[in-house]
């Protein structure tokens, strides 16, 4: 450490970045794969079955007691299926348009990706930031990056020159596009009452006063159902809806590239559950406690990132249980509430705010 006091501030900044920026794609590529696993194992205590419990490397099971607890657990099927998807063959269709085919899994993968980094994790770990770009207009960014998502849903569905990724990629256009309106609008309050753009401040306000969930639950349940239909998530799962439409836009993918789509939606999810803790459950804090505020103690800032990751994983999990415990909506019920119930609440909300702040 010391000697980094010998760099130029511009390459400390640059490193600190880079090193920050591979913790948290590690992070994120960790959360993707044991979300899958959580998600197996959640579906199956529904359904009243086992669940993965057989995949493990051969010198597991001869570990004495934790061994066999370890396969049980099912903490190594995320690699067989990290394998499988890599030595899959990657079979393109002839019938396709294929640069558009190609291009569309990473342009649905990185935005996800690229959110992320505005997001503030925790406070300080020594005198660093825990967050990789601290923007003053954070917030914006994210709506920015949010909404390029749906190009690559779109690319693919019309890349695949098949009637159903053809539907698939129609519908996410409608429905991606008419749920981010909501979402935008449930989130104009949270700037209201905290004055800031800034993520950062935003959990700063909230450390100060209180969580936005209690002072904006109307926000807070508009961008929770949001999130599922921007994350294509059941009730909202249209664009792919397995009964109707085979896969929707990824009906022709295999391989990584099926893959990259997989990573994606595990990824947004990821995405939406810190956005949720940060905008509405105080990110890294908890009040009342040491760690409501930030601290130059090391442990307390790893403590700030373990709450902030704890809080995110019960989101994660919400998304999960609504999947195998909720049916799929029509097509005219989904337009109906993102339009005709969410769109005039969130205004109601927004006027009502206004009005109390200005009081």
């Amino acid at each position: 450490m010391e000697s980094l006091q010998y760099l130029s501030p511009t390459t400390q900044f640059v490193l600190f970045s880079a090193l920050k920026i591979l913790v948290v794609f590690g992070v994120v590529m960790t959360g993707v794969a044991y979300a899958v696993l959580v998600e197996r194992k959640v579906s199956a205590w529904i359904q009243d079955r086992v669940g993965p419990n057989r995949t493990s490397p051969f010198f597991v099971d001869y570990i004495p007691v934790i061994g066999p607890f370890l396969v049980r657990l099912g903490i190594f099927q995320p690699m067989a299926d990290g394998l499988k998807f890599m030595l899959k063959e990657d079979f393109t269709p002839n019938y396709v348009r294929k640069v558009y085919f190609w291009l569309a899994p990473a342009i649905t993968v990185v935005p996800a990706l690229m959110t992320v980094a505005v997001i503030p994790f925790g406070s300080t770990l020594g005198s660093e930031k825990m967050v990789i770009a601290d923007l003053n207009v954070g917030i914006l960014y994210t709506f920015g990056i949010v909404s390029l998502g749906v190009y690559g849903i779109v690319l693919a569905g019309y890349a695949s020159n098949s009637k159903y990724p053809f539907l698939g990629g129609i519908r996410s256009s409608a429905q991606m596009i008419s749920y981010e309106i909501a979402m935008g609008l449930s989130v104009v309050p949270i700037f209201l009452l905290s004055e800031s753009l800034n993520l950062g401040d935003i959990v700063k306000y909230q450390a100060d006063h209180g969580w936005m969930i209690l002072k904006q639950p109307v926000a807070f349940v508009i961008f929770l159902i949001a999130a599922f239909a921007e994350t294509n998530r059941l009730p909202f799962d249209l664009p792919e809806s397995e009964t109707e439409l085979v896969g929707g836009y990824h009906t022709e993918y295999s391989s990584m590239k099926f893959a990259l789509f997989f990573l994606g939606e595990y990824a947004n999810m990821i995405a939406s559950s810190a956005m949720m803790v940060t905008l509405f459950c105080g990110g890294w804090t908890l009040p009342g406690t040491l760690l409501s505020t930030p601290s130059a103690s090391f442990l307390v800032g790893l403590l700030h990132i373990g709450v902030f990751l704890a809080k995110m994983a019960v989101f994660m999990v919400v998304f999960i249980w609504v999947r195998w415990m909720l049916p799929r909506f029509r097509y005219d019920q989904l337009m109906d509430i993102g339009w005709r119930r969410f769109i005039p609440v969130a205004l109601a909300n927004i006027l009502l705010t206004a009005v109390v702040v200005a009081l």
